[in-house]
């Protein structure tokens, strides 16, 4: 563990493997500018000391990650990290909670600052959660009494290791769980500011143009239908085949939607149904659509979000009797139905491909924007904090000029917790089976350029944390 001092020199030491320096986002910023890029909103420039020393509030910081990981939330991690450097004077030791919530309440934190810059570095390219994740959630209207024990408890641990600076990476239920946090902070008069850090695959925050993760998921969904329509057309016999692609999604359809980029500007290229959960299943219009595809091409690609509904909004693929953390229903079998419905009434050769958490983890595959927004989030949570900022999330926000660019921005945690944004009504086809060009347009950019993994061996190379446990204060949590 380090000092102040020590820190101060460590941090110093690596500000030339973290981009610190502002002559190097200048320099790449005319490199962008020379070559036509995109620009980004510089989060990089070197804090003034001024802004420092308006800050009284001096502490350690604390990031966890928290739901189901994305190709770059770590990514967001590293900026949350690398930001933080610069921010001597007020961050005097930065600390990861392993497994969100979850492991904060046993006292499971681990030194960040004995982290090899290169290994940061490396997060940006590393799938899953470096920090490991949770699904645990602090319930007041459903387990009162254990709610107040927990908030007890992880107030324990902010106060046994000066915590002052929280950031959390998550989606809906997570930044739920931050506003928590925040509340609860404000009602005990206990300095601290919690910013959250957006990431979801689902794209289903409100308040933000789009989150992180997304844009990577759907450029390797995309992708993946692609390839299985080559696969499937060139087997394409006079019977027909039908080929169903399951993905993930349970109230919003973003993921299943972000597939139609797959057409390109072939109207007869697959996908050839896309089933959202916003619009209920109409079987015998599904049942006509799949048959007339196959008829005309030999094969029918369908892509379904594991939380398609009937009409009478139930959602087909899921099974009541299995529930997760959260209580809602296990989706696992949206594909499968579908496939039992179009073998028992079309007769019609039917296969299925469940992505699964391959989706969400293909980090050989993410979006460099994607990357580059995740970093961004990350220092802009860092920012944001250090100018007095609690109970705010970063939101990306999209520049209305031709070339795509974006910005960051905030909003309050209490507007986005456990609210789930759907795919808007007049961004569909009239006949409901796919997305318009105005969702094209809106999605197309976030899936642009490819990210220069490292290898090892032909392999990718990612990140291995130390994990330095930090020595524990309290009693064990019980």
């Amino acid at each position: 563990m380090f000092g102040f001092d020590s820190f101060k020199g460590h941090w110093q030491c690596l500000a030339p493997f973290l981009g610190i320096n502002s002559k190097n986002m200048s320099d790449t910023e005319d490199q962008n500018q020379s070559s036509g890029e995109r620009l980004i909103f510089d989060l990089n420039a070197t804090p003034d000391s001024s802004n420092e020393s308006t800050n009284g509030l001096v502490g350690n910081l604390l990031v966890a990650q928290s739901g189901g990981p994305t190709a770059v939330i770590n990514a967001s991690i590293a900026g949350v990290i690398q930001e933080a450097g610069k921010y001597m004077d007020n961050i005097e030791e930065i600390y990861g909670g392993l497994n969100g919530i979850y492991g904060i309440l046993r006292e499971n934190l681990v030194d960040l600052n004995e982290e090899k810059a290169r290994s940061i570095e490396e997060l940006k390219h590393t799938p899953g959660a470096a920090l490991g994740t949770c699904r645990y959630k602090i319930q007041f209207q459903n387990n009162p009494d254990q709610a107040a024990k927990d908030m007890d408890r992880l107030f324990e641990v902010f106060e046994a290791h000066n915590i002052r600076y929280f950031f959390y990476a998550g989606g809906n239920d997570s930044q739920d769980t931050n506003n928590k946090v925040h509340l609860e902070a404000q009602k005990r008069n206990y300095q601290l500011r919690c910013i959250g850090v957006p990431k979801t695959i689902d794209n289903d925050l409100p308040h933000t143009d789009h989150t992180p993760g997304f844009g990577s998921v759907i450029k390797y969904n995309a992708t993946t239908v692609m390839e299985i329509a080559q696969d499937v057309s060139s087997m394409a016999t006079d019977d027909g085949s039908c080929c169903i692609i399951e993905v993930m999604g349970r109230a919003a359809g973003w993921i299943a939607a972000g597939t139609v980029l797959a057409k390109g500007n072939d109207n007869d290229n697959a996908p050839h149904i896309i089933l959202i959960p916003e619009i209920p299943l109409d079987e015998e219009a599904f049942l006509t659509k799949v048959k007339d595809t196959s008829e005309r091409l030999g094969y029918c690609i369908v892509v379904t979000g594991e939380g398609v509904k009937n009409l009478e909004g139930h959602e087909i693929g899921a099974d009541k009797t299995k529930l997760d953390s959260f209580g809602h229903p296990v989706l696992s079998g949206a594909a499968d139905t579908l496939a039992e419905i179009i073998q028992g009434k079309l007769n019609l050769k039917t296969r299925t491909v469940k992505l699964g958490y391959a989706q969400r983890c293909a980090a050989h595959y993410a979006s460099k924007i994607d990357i580059e927004e995740a970093v961004a989030c990350g220092k802009a949570a860092v920012k944001a904090a250090i100018e007095g900022k609690s109970g705010f999330m970063v939101t990306l926000e999209r520049n209305s000029k031709k070339t795509y660019e974006f910005t960051t921005g905030l909003h309050t945690l209490g507007d986005i917790a456990l609210v789930e944004r759907t795919i808007p009504s007049d961004w569909i086809t009239e006949d409901g089976w796919l997305p318009n060009q105005k969702f094209i347009d809106y999605a197309l950019p976030l899936i642009e350029g490819e990210s220069n993994v490292p290898t090892e061996s032909g392999l990718p190379k990612f990140a291995k944390l130390n994990k330095v446990r930090v020595d524990k204060k309290l009693p064990p949590h019980s």
